[in-house]
């Protein structure tokens, strides 16, 4: 679907997901991630940058594993992430748009859990590159986890969680022979009601993540 397709269906709160390609599983257990190998700290962020151009191929699971564990994973014994949070809210929920459905990806389980069994990846944005890309990752902020933040202040710490999570990915791609994308244009209310999100959560960002044309 191009761009402008997509912008018309959002002005009419119409923009919608697909069925989905095949049976979505109500839990996916991700193997265990390796913790060690990759290019180095200063290669990655050399070599980081944004791309629009995707194939379609599927990421194997055990990539994926490591992908979202470097993103926001367990990485120490007290439960501590691999990304900031202030106060340690842990309020950016990340969901994983797959062919075959939504899933939430649970740190503490290292597993993805089944949001909604459709083919949501071209409602996470507007652009035309994100309906065919193998994934799309929305960072949905809960705030009812932020009960010890100032209300005023909620959307802008949830915000710089999120994009302390983004350039975890970006790391990660770039270590791992990825590409990837940060979106902020999208249409917040339609993912929103595609997941069947409470009026707690709230939709900030989207990111494609696959492996690069060419």
């Amino acid at each position: 679907m191009n761009t402008l397709t997509k912008l018309v269906l959002g002005a009419m709160g119409a923009l919608r997901p697909l069925p989905a390609h095949g049976d979505a599983s109500k839990t996916i257990q991700l193997p265990p991630p390796k913790l060690s190998g990759g290019a180095s700290l200063l290669d990655a962020l050399a070599n980081r940058h944004s791309s629009r151009e995707y194939r379609n191929d599927p990421l194997p699971l055990a990539l994926l594993s490591n992908l979202l564990w470097a993103a926001n994973g367990v990485n120490r014994t007290d439960g501590g992430r691999t990304a900031p949070s202030a106060l340690n809210a842990q309020e950016i929920d990340i969901v994983v748009a797959l062919p075959d459905g939504a899933y939430r990806f649970n740190a503490v389980l290292h597993a993805l859990e089944l949001v909604c069994a459709k083919d949501l990846r071209r409602v996470t944005g507007y652009q035309d590159f994100v309906d065919d890309a193998p994934l799309d990752l929305v960072y949905v902020a809960d705030h009812a986890r932020m009960k010890r933040v100032p209300v005023a202040q909620r959307l802008s710490f949830a915000n710089v969680a999120a994009g302390a999570i983004a350039q975890n990915v970006y790391l990660f791609a770039a270590s791992a022979g990825l590409v990837t994308v940060i979106r902020a244009w999208i249409d917040r209310e339609a993912i929103a009601h595609a997941l069947g999100l409470p009026h707690e959560q709230e939709v900030l960002l989207s990111q494609t993540v696959g492996f690069g044309k060419g």
